[in-house]
């Protein structure tokens, strides 16, 4: 990507976290777009016709560049042991009381219709296509640009990061360790040294010519510039929007984001199979050390017995996804959330003289 690239042009360096499950409206990422910052659509767990709606729920709202993020399936995610997932299936009726109706006795398997969505995405007028849980082949990432788009890989460490560098990716996307909901290491590439953000943006920058998104755990305007001096082209953000007017948040986890203050985040594979991070509470607990990986046969596992929580204002059985910032989280219009992170676009020299000159 060079600098003419639009991503290098936004009226505000800013991008909306994909957040699937809810929280990612077509309504909040229009009203993110119309600020100037970039936001990005998520199409886990939709129907590829869920997911045609929101993106044409979007167009009709603006014409500002938006991305659009794919869950990447793991065919050998398929191998589940049965005794194993039976035996969390116990633990979980157990630690969470539940009925047992809500919890299917057998794994369930899914790519997520994920050549269905890719196909959605490529007809639409998104900007971007991200990925999470894996990187796709050469052969989507081809087609993604034939179709005049961009790429946005996404990685947790320096080796990550080193396997972007060398693929045919646009943007360089980097997950800090603060970050909220699942984490966005790629099995068999990232490794677990948890080193800063900040750290990672440089190694990036001595890799790489392209683009960087970086974020996980902002919490105010000072982290943004901080970030944008340390090298990021745009800093990602997805907890402080998690109570936005516009977003589709779940009741009971809006209201846990206030009243549960006082308590940590954890990383925790109890309610995916993946490592999340979330706002601990009986469900992690209890379950976060014993919690088999497999994904995404605990997603489903779990999935009705979060929505029964929702439902019923039970915030110790729900996922409650959260960065460690989420103390900051306020109920505001999307809007006035990213003003009160990027009030102003830091003039080009400002930043470029903090990066002692980067390129970027």
């Amino acid at each position: 990507m060079n600098s003419e690239e639009p991503v290098l042009r936004l009226a505000r360096p800013l991008v909306l976290a994909p957040m699937a499950g809810g929280p990612s409206t077509p309504r909040l990422a229009a009203a993110v777009a119309e600020t100037g910052a970039l936001p990005f659509l998520a199409a886990g767990y939709l129907t590829p016709g869920k997911l045609r709606e929101d993106i044409e729920d979007f167009e009709s709202r603006t014409s500002a560049p938006f991305g659009v993020n794919l869950f990447t399936p793991d065919p050998s995610g398929q191998d589940c042991d049965l005794d194993t997932y039976q035996r969390y299936r116990d633990k979980v009726l157990d630690a969470a009381n539940a009925d047992e109706a809500l919890l299917p006795e057998e794994p369930v398997w899914s790519d997520d219709a994920f050549d269905d969505k890719l196909e959605v995405v490529l007809a639409s007028t998104a900007r971007f296509v991200s990925f999470t849980f894996g990187h796709p082949s050469p052969s989507v990432i081809e087609r993604i640009h034939e179709a005049g788009k961009l790429v946005v890989l996404y990685a947790t460490s320096r080796p990550g990061i080193d396997a972007i560098a060398a693929s045919q990716a646009d943007v360089i996307g980097i997950q800090g360790p603060e970050a909220g909901g699942h984490r966005a290491t790629v099995a068999g590439i990232d490794d677990d040294s948890n080193e800063s953000l900040v750290t990672l943006i440089e190694h990036a920058l001595t890799v790489s010519d392209n683009p960087v998104f970086a974020g996980g755990g902002v919490a105010t305007a000072a982290d943004v510039l901080a970030l944008l001096r340390a090298g990021a082209t745009a800093v990602q953000v997805g907890t402080l929007f998690l109570d936005a007017d516009e977003a589709g948040t779940k009741k009971t986890h809006r209201r846990a984001l206030h009243e549960l203050t006082d308590r940590n985040t954890v990383i925790t594979t109890a309610f995916t199979g993946r490592p999340a991070r979330a706002i601990a509470n009986r469900f992690t607990d209890s379950l976060s050390e014993i919690a088999p990986g497999f994904y995404p046969q605990l997603h489903f596992l779990t999935s009705a017995l979060r929505k029964d929580a929702d439902e019923h204002n039970d915030a110790e059985n729900l996922n409650l996804w959260a960065g460690t910032g989420f103390t900051h989280v306020n109920a505001q219009p999307a809007a006035s959330i990213v003003r009160g992170l990027l009030p102003y676009t830091p003039p080009v020299e400002e930043v470029a003289a903090a990066k002692g000159g980067s390129r970027r």
